[in-house]
């Protein structure tokens, strides 16, 4: 009698893969909130929002 072995199906992340996962989901988060508490990143927005105005057209 022969048997079959069938490859298990690759439907969701292992362990190892969910760990690398959120290590890297947290290092761009955390690179996000630095480059937003910068000073130049908030003199953009601000250059940004007073800009707002001049563009509306009413």
């Amino acid at each position: 009698m022969k048997k079959f072995f069938t490859a298990r199906a690759e439907d969701g992340m292992t362990t190892a893969e969910y760990a690398v996962g959120t290590v890297g989901a947290c290092t761009i988060g955390g690179v996000l909130v630095k480059v937003g508490q910068s000073e130049w990143f908030g003199e953009i927005v601000k250059g940004l929002i007073e800009k707002i105005p001049d563009i509306l057209p009413f």
